[in-house]
């Protein structure tokens, strides 16, 4: 059994991996480049990787989505095009790792956590102080349909930094505040985190005993995280944001290319 393959000391990382995970992806996305490269260290094999990650991360989405809804920072509906349109493509992109081999997702996950860091490195964020949706969106519900369909399937498919997406085109399809982005991407998150959750367990590719332990790490750290991103804004959320992916970009690039 895997529960009894980790040693004690492997946990402990693991659950302080998901604490740090919770924290940042409740401010700016990507949680997940710190869960997934870290399970895989762990040897879990990339299947049971994604999957573990789903239900830890569903932990911690959960908490930063309610966070953010009790202090009216996302309307469901506003964004019921953008939730079910995420969760439909969130279970076609889990259907489709369950096709994939192996050793094809051990080649994929690193390349792909590798160009969303860099991706949401550069990526613009709005900075504007306004908390309310702008009023004139045009072509609101294509793009709101099209967002979901395609960043719930990335979410189902790999799944790491698919906050980070949310949040980036968010500002660029809407020009919202960054703190209700961070509302919008949390919650959008969560929609295609549990669906891709259910997902992997009827495929049977969840550990449920280290995603629940790893969750209420995640949980705890979410729940902190937006409430620091509530209280301090993007003087918080944009720094902390560059250096997460920084960091993770480099050490990524560095184990994929020189090791």
């Amino acid at each position: 059994m895997l529960e009894l393959a980790l040693d004690p000391s492997t946990w402990a990382i693991l659950c302080a991996v998901a604490f740090a995970a919770g924290f940042i992806d409740a401010i700016a996305g990507g949680g997940g480049l710190l869960t997934v490269p870290a399970l895989l260290t762990a040897g879990l094999p990339p299947h049971l990787v994604l999957g573990t990650n789903k239900l830890a991360a569903s932990f911690g989405s959960l908490t930063a989505s309610v966070t953010y809804y009790k202090k009216q920072l996302f309307n469901p509906s506003f964004w019921k095009k953008s939730i079910a349109a995420t969760a439909l493509g969130a279970l076609l992109g889990t259907l489709m790792v369950d096709f994939l081999s192996t050793e094809m997702l051990n080649k994929l996950l690193p390349l792909i956590i590798i160009l969303v860091a860099l991706y949401s490195l550069f990526g613009r964020l709005n900075h504007g102080d306004s908390v309310k949706m702008p009023e004139n969106i045009p072509h609101l519900a294509p793009k709101q349909i099209g967002q979901g369909l395609s960043l719930g399937f990335f979410d189902g498919l790999a799944g790491p930094g698919t906050g980070a997406f949310w949040t980036a085109s968010n500002a660029y399809l809407y020009k919202m505040n960054l703190l209700l982005n961070c509302g919008v991407a949390r919650s959008m998150n969560f929609v295609s985190n549990v669906v891709s959750l259910a997902a992997f367990v009827v495929l049977g590719h969840v550990n449920f005993l280290l995603g629940i332990t790893m969750g209420a790490f995640l949980m705890f750290g979410a729940w902190l995280g937006a409430h620091s991103a509530i209280k301090f804004g993007s003087k918080l959320i944009k720094p902390l944001f560059n250096t997460m992916v920084i960091i993770l970009a480099s050490k990524l690039i560095y184990e994929a290319y020189f090791v």
